[in-house]
């Protein structure tokens, strides 16, 4: 009879050594070096990937703002025959928590998307490089949606404790949990799921080393210079310029609250390649 009580006891303890061991890890980190962020390098991404060339697709400054990434670009990828996958990647470094406050999930339902189906789907089994994928439709129109979360250490991070235990391993032993957002969506022709989903896993195992090799750098402040973070709060790159339009991403009218605002890029950008525009009679 007495073992329940002695059990409630030794579990109490080792909660509580784990609070205060979390705490102090904490602590810990928040008394690493402020670093400065040059994501310069992720606009050097080629235009060019392979059979597919792009166009880019501003952002609205307004999500821009509301978004919060270090850097965000958005590009169209077409090919000669007529396939098309739309790129999105926002950057986040340390300072701003390595990803995104608002998740794909909520972005496009917060935009009148429904999720018809949700999986998990594996690019590259030998670098166990796995994405999510949404199956979504509005309005009769069908999208195949695949995103994953990057990091420094790597890549194919699904999210939640997947993505958590990274950035804590990152800025544990290298001093930085910087990371990224990247989706990439493909139109669904005549409910052929198979041949949408095998454009997407071609382009995402080409695109993916590229990002790699155009990962942003963060320096301690100091190494950097006198000042060198003095203006690094509220500022947001692009890859691309930036406007007011309120874009093509989504046919609904846009909302005035935030969360609408963030989901306004969530959609088809209206954009035709200079090269079938040329070939148009």
């Amino acid at each position: 009879m007495q073992e329940r009580p002695h059990r409630k006891t030794i579990e109490l303890v080792a909660l509580i050594v784990l609070m205060l061991i979390v705490g102090a890890l904490g602590w810990y980190l928040q008394l690493g070096p402020e670093l400065q962020v040059d994501a310069s390098r992720l606009a050097d991404v080629p235009t060019r990937i392979g059979r597919w060339q792009s166009t880019d697709v501003p952002l609205a400054s307004v999500v821009e703002r509301e978004l919060r990434a270090d850097f965000n670009f958005q590009r169209a990828y077409f090919t000669r025959s007529g396939d098309q996958i739309w790129l999105y990647v926002g950057y986040y470094g340390t300072a701003r928590g390595g990803r995104p406050e608002h998740t794909p999930r909520s972005c496009y339902t917060g935009a009148g998307w429904g999720i018809e189906s949700s999986r998990i789907v594996e690019i590259d089994s030998n670098d166990e490089f796995r994405a999510n994928e949404y199956l979504i439709e509005q309005r009769g129109e069908q999208r195949l949606v695949h995103f994953w979360y990057r990091s420094h250490r790597r890549t194919g991070i699904l999210g939640g404790l997947d993505q958590n235990i990274d950035r804590l391993l990152g800025r544990l032993l290298d001093g930085r949990a910087d990371g990224a957002l990247v989706r990439i969506s493909t139109p669904i022709s005549g409910d052929d799921t198979t041949a949408a989903r095998g454009r997407l896993l071609s382009f995402a195992s080409l695109l993916d080393p590229l990002l790699g090799e155009h990962w942003p750098t963060e320096r301690p402040c100091e190494e950097v210079g006198p000042n060198a973070c003095a203006t690094k709060s509220g500022s947001n790159a692009n890859a691309v310029s930036s406007t007011d339009d309120a874009g093509a991403w989504v046919p609904s009218a846009p909302s005035t609250s935030n969360h609408s605002r963030i989901a306004h890029h969530f959609g088809r950008p209206s954009v035709t390649p200079a090269y079938q525009q040329s070939a148009r009679p």
